[in-house]
This record gives C-alpha cells, sequence and structure tokens, in this order.
C-alpha cells in the first residue's frame, strides 16, 4: 500500500512539472502574462487533483458493489443446492422451490408416499444475512396458526 502511495505521489509531481512547462510555453505563445498563465494552471492542477479525488472515491464504491454482488450471488447459488446440503430439514425430493416470500415449501413423507407428517417453509440464509420484513410477517403468521388450507375449484366461476 505504502508503495502504491509512493508511486502515485511520483505520478503528481511529474504531471505538476508538466503542467508549469507548459503554462511557461502557452504563456509565451498566447502573448499572455505569465501571472494569468499561472492562475490557468492553478485551476488545472485543482481539476487533476478533483479528478483524482472522485476517481479514487469510485474505486471505492466499485469494490464495495462488486463486494455485494458476489454475495448476493452465494446466496442465490446456496438456495438452489440448500436441499442437497447436510442439515436440511428434509429430503430433497420433499421440498419445492418457489423462491419469494420463502424459499422452500416442503411436505415431507410425501416423496416415499408415506403420509405428510408436516409442511414446512423453509428460508435458506447464508453468512450474516438475515430475515427481511416480509419473511419476518411470514414467520409470524405461522407461528400465530394464521395459516389455512384452502381449494379453489377454477371450473366452477
Amino acid at each position: 500500500m505504502t508503495l502504491l502511495l509512493s508511486s502515485f505521489s511520483v505520478y503528481i509531481v511529474k504531471m505538476i512539472k508538466m503542467i508549469i512547462s507548459y503554462i511557461k510555453e502557452l504563456a509565451a505563445a498566447a502573448g499572455i502574462s505569465l501571472g494569468t498563465g499561472i492562475f490557468c494552471g492553478i485551476l488545472m492542477i485543482l481539476l487533476i487533483v478533483q479528478t483524482v479525488r472522485l476517481h479514487k472515491k469510485n474505486t471505492g464504491i466499485r469494490a464495495d458493489a462488486i463486494k455485494r454482488s458476489r454475495s448476493v450471488i452465494g446466496g442465490q447459488v446456496a438456495e438452489q443446492v440448500a436441499p442437497f446440503l447436510p442439515g436440511f430439514p428434509c429430503k430433497p425430493a420433499d421440498a419445492r422451490f418457489i423462491g419469494k416470500p420463502v424459499d422452500f415449501v416442503a411436505f415431507p413423507g410425501l416423496s416415499e408416499g408415506d403420509n405428510v407428517s408436516e409442511v414446512l417453509l423453509i428460508e435458506v440464509k447464508t453468512g450474516k444475512s438475515a430475515l427481511n420484513g416480509r419473511e419476518r410477517e411470514v414467520r409470524r403468521a405461522v407461528a400465530e396458526g394464521r395459516v389455512r388450507y384452502v381449494e379453489y375449484r377454477a371450473d366452477s366461476n
């Protein structure tokens, strides 16, 4: 990191020297006073400094965006393979991926022709991720028993 800052500082000094030499040449060629040329040069230097600051800031923002993107993609992959990982609460064949507002609805016993022992709503999380507001609402509705089974007949309407 120190080496990078050192080489960056050398680069800035070279840029400033080049600008000063250009100022002298331009002032002589344009027939303007050296003071006016120096003023314009200072404005150019300030512009360069501001550009460098913006570049550093944007680099940090881009790095953060890439890190977040990788985290989201990793979570999506984990959602898809979760039924095949150790500790998943039912057999993979008993789980159905729905994605939102929960990741899976599972019916333990369904794949073996046994009685369905329960219905599970499964949310897969990785790392430090937490339930969002909608997921917490679903969890609360289940915990409070606000769950129903509805039979809808499409041909009777």
